[in-house]
């Protein structure tokens, strides 16, 4: 079976876009499509500027949070590693324990 999928989308006022991808992939592509339009639609009513500039600002946003959410992503990890070192070391002190008490 075919893993891939051709579809279209449309972002803002421009043409329409053919992307070949994952099947499993459409959901979240179609969700990003929705996300940026949405945003796109409701700054085109808010701000009075040309629609080029509306979807670089929607760019900038949505490259923002990408770059907000990588920072956060590696904080945890940070935190995950830290932790997973601590219980090493409990671990390993726990196991001298109980040699010494054999």
């Amino acid at each position: 079976m075919n893993d891939k999928l051709n579809i279209t989308i449309r972002i803002a006022n421009q043409p329409p876009i053919p992307l070949t991808i994952k099947r499993d992939e459409e959901e979240l592509i179609r969700q990003a499509e929705s996300n940026v339009n949405r945003l796109w639609a409701s700054w085109s009513e808010r701000f009075n500027t040309s629609p080029e500039a509306i979807l670089a600002m929607v760019a900038f946003q949505f490259a923002k949070l990408h770059a907000t959410l990588s920072a956060e992503q590696s904080r945890s990890l940070k935190i995950l590693e830290d932790l997973n070192s601590e219980m090493d070391k409990l671990l390993e002190t726990n196991n001298g324990q109980h040699t010494d008490q054999d």
